[in-house]
């Protein structure tokens, strides 16, 4: 469910706060580990870049999670940013 009151948490902060600052990762350090350009690992935590399914099994396989999880952060921040400002009613069946 995307919560409506608040904007839910680029994946990109997730993987700092939650799995490369408790395990005392350096970017560089993730970057040379699923080797890829440091600048890639830095726009994602900084928000500037989105989980791509690529990347998402690069960090499943480092972090030993599914490339789901991955996908599903980025797919419901993207969710959130694009919500539509107008409300639609459901539609209903015609007799």
């Amino acid at each position: 469910m995307i919560p409506s009151h608040r904007t839910p948490t680029h994946p990109g902060e997730i993987l700092l706060e939650e799995f490369l600052v408790p395990l005392g990762i350096t970017q560089v350090q993730l970057a040379a580990h699923i080797a890829v350009p440091t600048q890639r690992v830095n726009e994602l935590i900084r928000g500037k870049r989105g989980v791509t399914p690529d990347t998402a099994w690069l960090l499943s396989k480092a972090f030993s999670t599914s490339p789901e999880f991955w996908l599903n952060l980025q797919a419901i921040y993207d969710l959130s940013q694009t919500r539509p400002n107008r409300t639609i009613r459901p539609m209903r069946k015609v007799s």
